[in-house]
């Protein structure tokens, strides 16, 4: 049954009930442009019956960029967890039935400040997963933009927390914060940060306005310095270690693949089911045992284009690869090629279950599936 409450040009909300699933789903899709609010919202959300927005003692979650490549895994081990009905997806794509499995779904800009706190009102978010960014590659060709889209939001919901609107949040950091001047291998938890790339640069200071809205003011903001990301279940979106994810689509589909990457040059990497795993087992840790407060470093696995080529290689044999470095490579060479993560193993008992061939056989599994 497809039920439309309101459609006027500053806001649509809309019911759906899916009769299989015994519940509603709310999508309001709202006009983000900055400082435009409507006065009807207020009105339009005091309709919506109270089975749909309830008040309970339960963590409702948000969840920024979650139609990206973390934030849709992410979304959906949520909504297991904790019930579609307690978890609220973002993003700036109209809304479609298969976009997301969250209860609701906001169509909304992260910078648009006065919108977004309307949301954490409306809906008594307790915690936030703000994942909206610019990556690596695409923010060295907007650095303006990114520099906006990668901090802005984070200080707003930093804020927000400050006031007691919000309970936690997570803001994920990156391995593009080490730069040149340290180690090449096994870099360390706190080691000097020293990025070279628009999207290093915002990362830390994103790093470091967390550690002061911790130390400040007792803001219970968590994050983790994630590596590359490897997953079959959504595309990569304009990051240096996309090459990673291309690859296995390349070699099913082409049977080869041109890397922007040079043949030698090793990286940090995390299979998306380990990622998800450390980021929820970081979320749930005693917040007292937590002795980080910038970002956690996460080392995952490290290997090169040609041991990925390699690991291919051993399920499909006729595969070949050649090497073309773009741009990308001279941000790959600012970063380091290893990690030591033993400080997240001790505070909150980080582990992984993927290495490279491990992850190699389950995304050539589960892509051929995919793509038929």
């Amino acid at each position: 049954m497809f039920n439309e409450i309101s459609n006027s040009s500053s806001a649509i909300i809309t019911m759906l009930f899916f009769p299989s699933r015994k519940k509603m789903q709310v999508i309001r899709c709202r006009n983000t442009h900055k400082n435009h609010s409507s006065p009807n919202i207020n009105l339009l959300l005091l309709s919506i019956p109270k089975l749909l927005i309830m008040k309970s003692d339960k963590e409702k979650i948000l969840i920024t960029g979650a139609l990206g490549q973390i934030g849709t895994e992410l979304t959906n081990r949520l909504v297991e967890i904790h019930g579609a009905e307690n978890v609220v997806a973002s993003g700036l794509d109209r809304w479609n039935k298969n976009l997301t499995s969250a209860g609701f779904y906001e169509r909304m800009d992260v910078t648009n400040t006065q919108l977004v706190r309307q949301v954490i009102k409306d809906y008594e978010i307790t915690t936030v997963y703000h994942l909206a960014s610019l990556l690596s590659g695409t923010s060295e060709k907007q650095p303006l933009f990114a520099w906006r889209l990668n901090l802005e939001p984070l200080l707003h919901f930093c804020e927000m927390a400050k006031e007691g609107l919000i309970q936690k949040i997570f803001w994920p950091s990156s391995i593009a914060v080490f730069g040149k001047g340290i180690p090449k291998e096994n870099v360390g938890q706190d080691v000097v940060l020293n990025p070279t790339t628009v999207y290093g640069i915002s990362k830390m200071a994103g790093e470091k306005w967390c550690e002061y809205y911790h130390d400040h003011f007792g803001v219970d903001i968590r994050s983790i310095r994630y590596p590359g990301l490897i997953s079959w279940k959504t595309p990569a979106g304009g990051g240096t270690t996309d090459y990673a994810v291309e690859i296995f689509y390349e070699a099913i589909e082409e049977g080869k693949y041109t890397s922007f990457i040079s043949k030698n040059t090793a990286m940090p990497m995390l299979y998306m089911d380990d990622a998800i795993n450390a980021t929820l087992k970081l979320m749930n840790a005693p917040k007292n045992e937590l002795t980080v407060h910038s970002s956690y470093n996460l080392g995952g696995m490290s290997f090169t284009p040609a041991a990925l080529a390699a690991e291919i290689k051993k399920e499909i044999p006729s595969f070949e690869i050649d090497y073309q470095p773009d741009f990308r490579q001279q941000i790959a060479d600012s970063w380091p090629a290893s990690i030591d993560d033993s400080v997240a193993k001790k505070d909150w008992g980080l582990q992984y279950d993927f290495d490279i061939a491990a992850m190699t056989h389950d995304m050539l599994k589960n892509l051929k599936l995919k793509l038929g």
